[in-house]
């Protein structure tokens, strides 16, 4: 392989051992868990709102069916309510706090199908209020449209925020001011573990991975502390987030278990690498992992990108598939400051998309995965930094 393309990571002993860890972990945690139901109903173990914000749970996107509208969803929480598409809440001040949220899946006869619990955190308003927040987003071409980052920064700059600031080498056309990332169009986590671009152009297509740097050797090495020198001011985020794994397994068969199985054990190898090449620089950041969106309710949008070459139910199964496997893998790893941030819950898959795109949202769309990431960012200022 060229060193134009995809380049041999090179990597110091520190990184070799990283490297074999993350492996063995990998390929430990790939396998997803068993479906318990026909519609392999999935939530993660907590989900996270904002006092004032607006917050839903769309039954669409914890199922696996072309035709939710044919099952009733029974959502049980002392917040909230129940609509035909979603549950939703904006929580009050007297709601900060952890509740408890359930549902069980009927057919139309009544007959129970499934259920499923996670926990509802809500934070308070002024969480974090008198702290200084340095916040890095990573991810592909839904960082790229920059809207969500910029939702994320209007959060931030509510009453009863911290002083923040929005860190990143990239501020493509769209950021607001203030505002930038590492999010590019088409990329991966393998892209930002190992890509080197010995001659970029410019632009994001032809560009290194901004963590991945020459060695005096002149060989590529992942290195995160070298980005926070020279791209942090020598000072580590507070809070990371990684919103990746479309373009990673979009062309994986659904009717071939083994391709989407191969896929997504490669994926989560690459994502332990750099999320322990960022617990390694960073030991005090928290990591945020947003699970993988859904698509686009409407084959339409696939038929306009794609035109018959990819279609929506294939992606949906993959999706859904790949988030019972992030979940499986990246939950419980607290001590690792590793946690899943619930990115394909409050996603309309239908008023989120316009009718012309498969897996990019239209900006109600970007706005709620903003709010989720905002929601899980004022959660984690509650908690003490040790």
């Amino acid at each position: 392989m060229s060193i134009r393309k995809r380049c041999q990571l090179v990597c110091s002993p520190i990184y070799a051992s990283i490297l074999a860890l993350s492996a063995l972990v990998a390929a430990a945690g790939a396998a997803a868990p068993p479906a318990q139901d026909p519609l392999e109903l999935t939530l993660p173990p907590v989900c996270y709102s904002v006092v004032g914000v607006p917050m839903s749970i769309y039954y669409d996107n914890i199922v696996l069916t072309q035709e939710p509208d044919k099952f009733h969803f029974q959502v049980r929480c002392d917040l909230g309510k129940a609509e035909a598409r979603a549950w939703t809440v904006t929580p009050r001040a007297a709601d900060a706090g952890d509740h408890d949220w359930s549902v069980c899946v009927t057919d139309a006869a009544g007959k129970p199908i499934g259920s499923a619990r996670c926990k509802l955190h809500v934070a308070a308003a002024d969480a974090g209020s008198h702290s200084v927040l340095r916040l890095l987003l990573v991810g592909d071409s839904l960082t790229h449209a920059s809207i969500y980052p910029n939702e994320i920064a209007r959060l931030l700059s509510l009453p009863g925020n911290p002083a923040s600031k929005l860190l990143g080498t990239f501020r493509p056309a769209g950021v607001k001011p203030g505002v930038a990332h590492e999010g590019y169009g088409g990329w991966t986590w393998l892209r930002f573990v190992s890509y080197y671009e010995p001659k970029p152009d410019g632009t994001y297509r032809k560009r290194s991975s901004p963590f991945v740097f020459l060695t005096a050797a002149g060989k590529p090495v992942l290195d995160v502390p070298r980005y926070i020198r020279t791209a942090c001011d020598g000072t580590p985020p507070d809070v990371v987030t990684f919103l990746l794994g479309t373009n990673d397994c979009f062309a994986a068969k659904a009717d071939d278990p083994k391709s989407v199985e191969d896929k997504s054990t490669a994926m989560l190898k690459q994502a332990d690498i750099l999320l322990a090449a960022f617990h390694q620089a960073a030991p005090r950041a928290d990591l945020g992992v947003g699970l993988t969106v859904p698509p686009n309710s409407r084959e339409s949008g696939f038929e306009a990108n794609y035109k018959g070459k990819y279609h929506r139910w294939n992606w949906k199964r993959v999706q859904h598939d790949l988030v019972r496997r992030e979940i499986a893998h990246f939950s419980h790893r607290e001590g690792e400051r590793i946690f899943v941030v619930p990115t394909e819950l409050d996603l309309d898959p239908v008023d989120g998309f316009p009718v012309n795109n498969g897996c990019h949202p239209n900006a109600t769309g970007y706005q709620q995965i903003g709010a989720t990431l905002y929601s899980w960012v004022k959660a984690r200022l509650e908690s003490p930094r040790p």
